[in-house]
């Protein structure tokens, strides 16, 4: 969701005694990459990524992202168009290898905003090319975001509404239509979007957008009471709170990164307990500056000498003049403007 807001520059010098504490320190980094903008002009219509790291050729690995006026797009890491599905309003995507099954993609489909749908398909890697499987129910109400957990052979996807409800829903695979049935349901009090799963931990990230960032139990016999780990306080996470992404270091370790809308930027939380590691933000350069983003995606790993240690996706909400579009950057670049932030092997 976007929103236009006047933002203030955050500094980080010293508070004086009795103040509240100094806003931390936004670094700057640069994308080195960019997909080519969303087929619909002059509308607020890209909206989030995902990304498919091909192991065996790293650098054919794919984007696959929504115009969410318009349907989904595949882009290789030159970010030319692979392939589009004119699928109407499809709002978040996400994906995950699901062994014979093949590399899963699901769209959250607001085309009937009373009945949310995830809209399914195969990512065909030789081909570059998405293969539709069909729908399954994703919950009442309008769909809104949209992240995936495998369990075993089958999958579970988290379904989540505008309205702050969030489904989950086990999917199965059989010869014909996948099957969808829903097994719990969670809720927050006020708009939500961004989700995410650390699936080491089995820990449901969600954003509550004027709130901030929750913590579930993420196996469907887990409680339904979640906790707020990182609030919405103007300084490391400035409202609305949107794309969120894991930075997996390790068996346990790593970063939780959520899109900081509010101030352009992107908060860094440590998975081990939560606690702010940096902030950064994507300026001006040869691609240009990210603003107003969405939809977040990382992975790591060798991708290409651009990307030797990991890839972070953004949705750019200000790509004038041309239509929005998404912009990659180096997380080696991340790494090495935040202070601390240890390598991603």
């Amino acid at each position: 969701m976007r929103r236009l807001l006047l933002v203030a520059t955050l500094c980080a010098a010293p508070a004086p005694a009795g103040a509240a504490p100094a806003a931390p320190t936004t670094v700057e980094v640069a994308a080195v990459g960019e997909t080519v903008p969303v087929g619909t002009a002059a509308a607020d219509a890209a909206d989030d990524p995902a990304i498919w790291r091909n192991p065996h050729r790293p650098a054919r690995s794919l984007i696959v992202a929504t115009d969410k006026k318009a349907g989904l797009y595949v882009y290789g890491l030159d970010g030319k168009v692979r392939d589009f599905s004119p699928d109407g309003r499809l709002n978040n995507v996400d994906l995950l290898p699901m062994g014979r099954a093949g590399v899963i993609v699901v769209a959250s489909d607001r085309n009937d905003v009373a009945a949310a749908r995830l809209r399914l398909y195969r990512l065909d890697t030789r081909r570059e090319k998405l293969v539709p499987l069909g729908t399954v129910t994703g919950g009442t109400g309008e769909a809104y975001g949209v992240c995936l957990m495998r369990q075993g052979a089958r999958l579970n996807a988290f379904s989540v509404m505008k309205d702050g409800t969030v489904a989950q829903v086990d999917i199965r695979f059989d010869r014909t239509n996948p099957q969808g049935r829903i097994v719990r349901r969670l809720k927050l009090q006020t708009q939500t979007e961004g989700c995410v799963v650390d699936p080491r931990s089995k820990t449901l990230f969600v954003g509550e957008e004027d709130r901030g960032i929750w913590a579930f139990d993420a196996r469907a016999s887990g409680s339904r009471n979640g906790r707020l780990v990182a609030a919405v306080d103007g300084t490391q996470l400035v409202a609305d709170v949107e794309g969120l992404a894991i930075a997996p270091v390790g068996r346990r370790s790593g970063f939780l990164i959520a899109s900081s809308q509010g101030d352009n930027s992107y908060a860094l939380f440590r998975l081990s307990n939560l606690r702010p590691a940096g902030r950064f933000r994507i300026v001006g350069g040869r691609m240009g500056a990210t603003e107003e983003t969405d939809g977040i995606a990382f992975h790591p790993g060798y991708f290409s000498p651009r990307y030797p240690v990991g890839l972070f996706v953004a949705q750019d909400g200000e790509n004038a003049p041309a239509a929005q579009n998404f912009k990659l950057v180096s997380w080696r670049d991340v790494m090495r403007a935040v202070r601390g932030l240890p390598q991603i092997p």
